[in-house]
């Protein structure tokens, strides 16, 4: 039994933009129906969203069955929150508030395999075939093709920023502009002087080590943020397009003189 390569990680590979969605609904539906319109990859959140692993694991099979890439931003504390999602056979793990190098050293440490890092071995799951795979192949599997992605999203991750990307294990680093500006004092204007200059230095520091960048945007400066260094683009949230859509109908039909 052979493993399908993970599209991202191709697409990523060819310079080529990777267009993603980051899902607060966490079900199958929601997942399919990103896949079913063409998203290379969708982002599920354990960070901010009360999702069990039972829904992350419907995400995962809706997602690959329509073609997509799935990677979980997980929540911080037991190392068995990187794993799991990987062993649900995620393409990729997103660890938050990634603050320092030591910090991402411990990042890697359990979500690489030897001689990368020490990712606790249980073949036993969806990510390893139920054991229906040579256990030399599943590690190195793992380790090539699926990705840890750490956030930087902090002023304090700035100070050791080009030692975080040299470091082996590493494949992307993620920019978060929301809570950067919130780090250094300014959460309303997320995209004041100091937050765009940080998020050119990640882009720049990304590629000086060979690491992928990735980061949200939109489609009014994708292509922007493609040429700053950027293939990894998450270009919005289900729950920001179900608002806008809610409220646009109702506005609508109000604008008719039906409602009150």
């Amino acid at each position: 039994m052979e493993y399908k390569k993970n599209k991202v990680v191709e697409k990523l590979k060819r310079d080529e933009l990777v267009t993603c969605v980051k899902l607060n609904i966490t079900d199958n539906i929601p997942a399919e129906l990103a896949a079913m319109c063409g998203f290379d990859c969708i982002w599920v959140d354990m960070e901010h969203v009360p999702a069990d692993y039972g829904q992350v694991n419907r995400a995962i099979l809706g997602a690959k069955a329509y073609g997509a890439e799935i990677i979980v931003r997980t929540p911080r504390g037991a190392y068995s929150n990187l794993v799991r999602p990987l062993e649900l056979d995620a393409s990729g793990v997103m660890v938050p508030h990634v603050m320092s190098y030591e910090d991402a050293k411990q990042v890697v440490y359990y979500t690489k395999f030897h001689p990368i890092g020490r990712r606790p071995i249980d073949g036993g799951n969806a990510d390893g075939k139920y054991c229906l795979l040579d256990t030399a192949d599943y590690l190195r599997y793992s380790n090539e093709e699926k990705l840890t992605i750490i956030q930087i999203e902090d002023v304090e991750a700035m100070d050791d920023l080009d030692e975080i990307a040299a470091l082996p294990g590493i494949d992307m680093l993620f920019f978060g502009p929301a809570d950067f500006s919130q780090s250094i004092g300014n959460p309303v204007n997320i995209w004041n002087e100091k937050t765009l200059e940080a998020r050119k230095k990640v882009a720049e520091a990304a590629r000086a080590h060979h690491k992928f960048a990735g980061t949200v945007g939109g489609t009014g400066n994708v292509k922007e943020l493609y040429d700053m260094g950027f293939r990894f683009v998450n270009l919005g949230a289900d729950v920001c397009w179900l608002t806008e859509c809610f409220t646009k109908t109702i506005s609508d039909v109000k604008a008719m003189g039906l409602l009150g």
